[in-house]
């Protein structure tokens, strides 16, 4: 058995990993990785930017001989396509690679806007470790620095470069940042706790073009912003996070069918017979509607690949769907969303604007379905507990509408209620 894995990131070296352990034919495991690097976290390329690790810091798996010394052959190689008629990949070095099963975790590339001037020198996405590198060289104390986009990436880069003394500004097209994460009242909260930590945040704000300067000057040369207000900003670095879409290119003549992502089934299975896909790259269920939706974070792209490897390898596991949960530090804040957060009958709130404290609560009927949390997220494991246990709430609905700080005690009690012995018929 000759297991394949293209992409080498959290779900692939997962993937590979589980194989190993669960595979019972010593099958062979080849890991293809389209980077010139060891396998590593995308999530861990913010603290590399604010020195808080080195690069080796940001391996998946310490060490450069792991991979050999667990029998998997990892290797630095391109997919171009796939053909499934012959269960062969094309390599782009001009070689081909066969497989009996073959998994697909290629992730996710940063969007470019179609904006004019954005691939001149000294703009960059924050994607990779080369990314990275360029960036350290380019945001030093005091650089003028623009990110444009303040998404869940964007927040999380944003501390990064202000740790770095750049002179920082964001800039979000929405009219909030963390349009996906936050309401407006969250949204507001932390957009104020930037600002206060030295950020200057315009939302509602459009780039039209981006010019030199000087065209005469090299690639440290200042960069000119245009806004659609009319407004210019001088920056010496330009980040764009603006989001991410799959890596799906090279299926092109594949038969596996697509939409957002590569659609899978309940055990990650593509369309195609022995072909999976995992993590940013898969579409596949969510727990809370079962609609298929591509949910690119890191603790989805980790079970997708613990879940597929079983499956590839014999063992059948159901993947009961991605939960929706995002935790993000913004400079020492920290928010916590995780549920349908944006919907539900009822709401509860809790705001204490001066503390940078927020909590909103979702209910259907009297099962909590989402929540929200900012500054106090120290009941995040209960909140998630009582959402995936679909807990019914009874009395403790209302108590918690009239004081949402209460989820501990309503966890307690409802639990306790639980485990009592019913009264006999």
């Amino acid at each position: 058995m000759h297991y394949v894995i293209i992409g080498a990131g959290p779900a692939g070296v997962i993937a590979a990993d589980t194989l190993r352990k669960t595979d019972q034919t010593g099958g062979k495991i080849t890991l293809l990785g389209g980077e010139i690097a060891l396998p590593y976290s995308r999530m861990a390329i913010p603290y590399f930017l604010s020195d808080a690790i080195d690069e080796t810091g940001a391996y998946l798996r310490k060490g450069e001989s792991y991979y050999a010394r667990n029998d998997i052959d990892f290797r630095q190689a391109r997919v171009l396509c796939i053909r499934p008629q012959d269960s062969m990949l094309a390599l782009e070095d001009g070689s081909t690679l066969s497989y009996d099963r073959l998994l697909i975790a290629t992730g996710s590339q940063p969007v470019t806007p179609p904006i004019p001037g954005v691939d001149l020198p000294g703009i960059h996405h924050c994607w990779t470790l080369y990314d990275a590198r360029q960036i350290r060289k380019l945001a030093k104390p005091g650089a003028r620095v623009v990110l444009v986009g303040a998404g869940f990436i964007g927040c999380i880069i944003m501390e990064a470069l202000r740790e770095r003394g750049a002179a920082l500004t964001v800039l979000e097209r929405e009219e909030r940042i963390l349009p996906r994460m936050m309401n407006g009242t969250g949204a507001n909260l932390l957009k104020r706790w930037c600002i206060q930590k030295g950020v200057t945040v315009r939302t509602a704000t459009s780039i039209t073009g981006i010019e030199k300067k000087d065209a005469e000057q090299d690639s440290s040369g200042e960069l000119i912003v245009h806004l659609e207000t009319g407004a210019i900003l001088t920056a010496d670095l330009i980040v764009f996070a603006v989001g991410v879409r799959p890596n799906m290119d090279f299926l092109s003549g594949s038969g596996i069918e697509t939409d957002d992502g590569i659609l899978v089934n309940e055990y990650l299975q593509t369309s195609q017979p022995n072909i999976y896909a995992a993590g940013d790259v898969a579409q596949g269920a969510d727990w809370s509607t079962g609609k298929r939706i591509v949910r690119a974070i890191q603790p989805t792209a980790a079970e997708h690949g613990r879940v597929s490897a079983c499956n590839m390898a014999g063992v059948p596991i159901r993947y009961p769907g991605s939960f929706d949960m995002n935790v993000l530090d913004t400079m020492g804040l920290v928010s916590v969303s995780m549920g349908q957060s944006e919907t539900g009958h009822d709401i509860a709130t809790l705001l204490d604007w001066e503390r940078y404290r927020y909590t909103r609560l979702a209910f259907e009927e009297d099962v909590l379905i989402g929540a929200l949390s900012i500054g106090g997220t120290q009941f995040s494991g209960v909140l998630r507990g009582l959402i995936q246990g679909k807990t019914r709430l009874g009395k403790w609905k209302q108590r918690l509408q009239a004081d949402p700080s209460r989820v501990a005690e309503a966890y307690v009690a409802c639990i306790r209620d639980m485990q009592l012995p019913q009264p006999s018929p």
